[in-house]
């Protein structure tokens, strides 16, 4: 489990963090999204202990990040994939990693195949690899020590589709075995895909999150019901008392919790052929809105936020 309680950075007068608090819960993939410059990369920093709060604080499961012993065996983590070693091979960086790690050098080839990355790629020096290879390998150091917990930010960079749809399978089979995923990321459909919670992220403030269900129901709620025999079923459902409108087709939206729809359709002995949670927009037209919002309302005491400084290593 990651916890994070009113986490704020302040770099002198600039705000770039603001009064933070979410929970990722184990069994779970949770979407960190905002625009560049929201305060995602300064967030994920101060859960792993490389950039010091100005208040509030975070725990990873139950304590500060600092404070894990051997943290790479509980926690892996990938700020930046370009931050490796360039003149070591992706071999040797892995072998690096398991032997301070205290894994059986086996981990490293184990991990290597796993990632994809074959032998012939693995001897070559890092400095040669493309973005696409170093996100690889940056995954690979993140998963040798058998982690519960990963803090990914942006690892689908430089990958080409396929290899999104792979870093998408991973992600999910890890959450499934009881795995904590913090994942930040711009591709916004493939985090829809994957993710179980959304944190929104936008000025340095946390602008919405919740599950995918609650985020990403249309505006009101409601669901989507269409029976066999349309007439019956609206007579069924204005009998219970729920207010529908015809959606073509012989469907109806109903504002009411699907039970209640599905109650009042067997009550009517209406058979029903299709009955579900009406969507939004997607994920894209939340992100969309939330943050053109956040624009539009300016806080005068805030500062634009200040870079962090780039990392000489990919946190372990």
């Amino acid at each position: 489990m990651i916890e994070v309680e009113g986490l704020t950075k302040r770099y002198g007068e600039a705000l770039a963090v603001d009064a933070v608090s979410f929970r990722c819960e184990p069994g779970t993939v949770t979407g960190f999204l905002g625009p560049n410059g929201a305060g995602k990369s300064t967030t994920m920093r101060m859960i792993c202990g490389l950039t010091r709060p100005s208040a509030g604080h975070a725990t990873v499961r139950g304590v500060p990040y600092a404070r894990i012993a051997n943290p790479g065996r509980h926690v892996g983590v990938l700020l930046d994939a370009a931050a490796q070693h360039p003149g070591r091979t992706g071999k040797e960086t892995l072998g690096l990693t398991a032997h301070v790690l205290g894994v059986p050098q086996s981990r490293a080839t184990e991990m290597l195949e796993r990632v994809g990355l074959p032998p012939k790629a693995a001897r070559r020096r890092v400095g040669g690899y493309s973005l696409g290879m170093r996100q690889r390998l940056g995954i690979a150091q993140a998963l040798i020590g058998d982690p519960g917990v990963l803090i990914l930010d942006e690892p689908a960079n430089g990958l080409d589709p396929e290899g999104i749809y792979w870093m998408r399978t991973l992600l999910r089979e890890f959450a499934d075995r009881g795995g904590t995923v913090l994942l930040s990321s711009h591709l916004l459909r493939e985090v829809e895909a994957v993710a179980d919670r959304f944190v929104v992220i936008a000025g340095g403030r946390i602008a919405a999150q919740g599950s995918k269900e609650e985020l990403l129901a249309a505006p009101g709620g409601g669901v989507l019901v269409r029976g066999l025999d349309a007439a019956a079923l609206q007579g069924a459902l204005a009998a219970a008392g729920l207010a529908a409108r015809p959606e073509g087709e012989g469907a109806f939206v109903v504002d009411a919790p699907a039970e209640a729809v599905g109650r009042a359709a067997a009550a009517a002995g209406v058979v029903l052929l299709e009955l579900r949670q009406v969507s939004g927009g997607g994920l894209e037209e939340l992100f969309l809105t939330l943050t053109a919002e956040a624009a539009r309302a300016p806080d005068p005491l805030r500062a634009p936020p200040v870079p962090e400084p780039a990392s000489t290593e990919v946190a372990r």
